[in-house]
């Protein structure tokens, strides 16, 4: 395999994985919110805040692999 195929791989094994992380840390933390606003319904507004900003969170630390993968896709300096 050439250089460039290793970054491709690489490239998709940082979107692949880093999706696959934020799926199931948004999920957990979805069903624990459900979980603990049944339990404590009063606390579900304090509850719903905290649980947006980390989704919020999780998501900008995927985009951020994603971004980092497609940087080293375009700019490859095995592909010269």
């Amino acid at each position: 395999m050439t250089n460039v195929a290793f970054v491709a791989l690489a490239c998709g094994l940082i979107i692949g994985l880093g999706a696959v992380g934020a799926c199931i840390g948004i999920g957990i933390m979805g069903g624990k919110y459900i979980e603990a606003s049944a339990r404590q319904p009063e606390l579900m507004n304090a509850l719903q805040t905290k649980m947006f900003l980390l989704a919020g969170l999780i998501d900008a630390a995927f985009i951020i692999g994603t971004g980092i993968a497609l940087w080293f896709a375009t700019a490859n300096p095995f592909a010269g």
